[in-house]
């Protein structure tokens, strides 16, 4: 049999401690919370986090090995292997240690997760080899609660010689305060995406008002659905109608022109909401380009109504859709929201491009890490741009330009990283720090893609109360550096786990007992009022 298992009948040989068992053998030694099998546990923690199956699906995997486990039995494997994984990397913290510094030290990356009233989960990694050095489960990121973690990074492995993070007040003040006079850098796309929404905010959220005022995108579907059914039903063949459009042919007959026109204008002014790139805004303004295509609508429409063959059926809907870009193209908020967006968009990507990231003609989306353009020429185009900021007059007069070019001043240093020079055994070596944060934060959407894959289901808040915090370590299992490390002569993880010695373990980055809300009480503290039902229910007992 393929895999890690040697299988005969129902009994089971573990490679790694040599024992032979039967399958209900097994069963009770999951149940009891005793050893387990190591090649069991390996290949339970690798498929429920690397390959990301489901409960369900390891089940039926170990099921075709003569395994017979329960989902929840499954579940504690998988627990138990994140937690033999934390206490191997911790052993292995000081050879990890020692081989960065042999590279002239690690560049800490510092990212966070966080949903609703789930927990924050906060990693940091070494940018230069990609390696998670530690995780945390804290309440917010408030400064204290990020200080312990960052002190913690600093015993096991030493200061880093730069940080690369995001702007948040709370983990800027804590890289400070533990990490005084390390070079600290704010990772780019961070700062583009906080400046932009700081511009483009106040009138795309005007916008975006506007078109939920006139019902937008309701009106227009009903329309669609309107037209689904008649063009299905009359076998329309839509290849005349696109073959005219795209190719100048001259359409054969003209039934049910003007249906499939209407229809076909609906789906396309829709289609705006799905324009972008990938980044997200404010880099991408879909509901922008919603409204552009409503406008240049609006002025097509009486043109194309009356070229098309009159019915009944055409001059209501014609009638409906150009009565609908009407109102919204002449609301004043919309107006005023356009022509504020347009000069403001233009204005952002310029400054988009100076910084050679997140380019507006990209399509590297999320995974951006900008152009490999010298620093130095970077920085001169920014200045370049903050110029115009304080010589333009209109620029000048506007609060949120102005608001940008105080944001370009704070951050100037942080965000112009010079080359590093450090010494190793080895001699002298200059190393780049990465412009972004994207080995983090693409880390992170992967674990929200696994578990959408998983559940079914996009929303993080409860894995975030069930996770253990050092389940992101699961990352560093592709780095074969690291794994040298962590295997120290090892053949595999099944025998080092075999060698550990988890009783008593205690996992260092966990999130504080004080900080987690009793059961009962949450249902409590969200009343809002809250003092009087306490006081109504101790008259009750007086």
């Amino acid at each position: 049999m393929s895999g890690p298992f040697k299988a005969h009948e129902t009994l089971y040989h573990c490679r790694t401690c040599r024992k032979v068992y039967r399958s209900k053998d097994l069963r009770n030694i999951v149940a009891r919370y005793c050893n387990v099998a190591w090649d069991v546990l390996v290949f339970v923690g690798k498929s429920l986090y690397h390959r990301c199956l489901t409960t369900d699906e390891v089940c039926l995997e170990l099921m075709l090995k003569n395994i017979d486990l329960s989902p929840s039995e499954v579940e504690y494997l998988g627990r138990k292997f994140i937690l033999y994984l934390a206490l191997a990397h911790q052993q292995a913290t000081p050879r990890i240690e020692q081989a960065m510094n042999r590279s002239g030290g690690y560049i800490l990356h510092l990212d966070a997760t966080h949903e609703g009233d789930a927990p924050v989960l906060m990693t940091g990694m070494d940018g230069l080899k990609q390696i998670v050095l530690g995780n945390v489960k804290i309440p917010s990121e408030h400064t204290d609660h990020i200080v312990p973690f960052l002190e913690q990074l600093q015993r096991n492995y030493g200061p880093p010689i730069a940080c690369v993070h995001d702007m948040g007040t709370g983990i800027c003040k804590a890289v400070s305060l533990v990490f005084p006079g390390t070079r600290d850098f704010v990772c780019h796309f961070h700062f583009l995406r906080d400046a932009g929404k700081d511009l483009l905010e106040p009138s795309y959220g005007q916008l975006r008002k506007t078109l939920q005022k006139h019902a937008a995108t309701t009106r227009l579907g009903e329309i669609i659905r309107d037209l689904h059914q008649r063009i299905d039903n009359h076998a329309l063949d839509a290849e005349h109608l696109t073959a005219a459009i795209t190719e100048g042919h001259t359409l054969e007959t003209m039934d049910q022109t003007s249906s499939a026109s209407i229809y076909s204008l609906c789906l396309w002014c829709l289609q705006g909401k799905k324009e972008g790139n990938g980044y997200g805004f404010p880099f991408d303004r879909p509901l922008l380009a919603f409204a552009r295509r409503i406008a240049q609508l609006k002025d097509s429409l009486p043109s194309i109504q009356k070229k098309v063959p009159r019915d009944k059926v055409g001059e209501r809907l014609f009638g409906k859709l150009n009565n609908l870009a009407k109102n919204i193209c002449n609301d004043p908020d919309f107006i005023r929201s356009i022509d504020d967006l347009e000069w403001r968009t233009l204005l952002f990507d310029d400054l988009r491009r100076k910084m050679r990231i997140a380019d507006p003609s990209g399509r590297n989306g999320l995974n951006d890490d900008g152009s490999n353009k010298s620093m130095n020429s970077i920085q001169k185009a920014v200045g370049r741009f903050r110029s115009r900021l304080d010589k333009n007059t209109k620029y000048k007069r506007d609060l949120l330009c102005q608001k940008l070019a105080k944001q370009i001043d704070k951050y100037d240093e942080r965000l112009f990283a010079d080359p590093i020079e450090v010494d190793t055994p080895s001699g002298k070596i200059t190393i780049y720090p990465q412009r972004t944060n994207n080995l983090l934060e693409q880390f992170f959407r992967g674990l929200r893609r696994d578990h959408r894959r998983k559940t079914g289901n996009n929303s993080m808040r409860r894995i975030l109360h069930a996770m253990l915090a050092d389940t992101p370590l699961i990352k560093n299992l592709g780095n074969p550096e690291y794994m040298h490390l962590l295997l120290n002569g090892k053949k595999n993880l099944e025998e080092l786990f075999a060698d550990l010695e988890i009783d008593g373990y205690e996992p260092i980055s966990s999130i504080s007992h004080t900080d987690r809300v009793l059961p009962g009480f949450r249902k409590m503290i969200i009343m809002d009022n809250l003092p009087e039902k306490i006081q109504l229910a101790l008259e009750k007992c007086s």
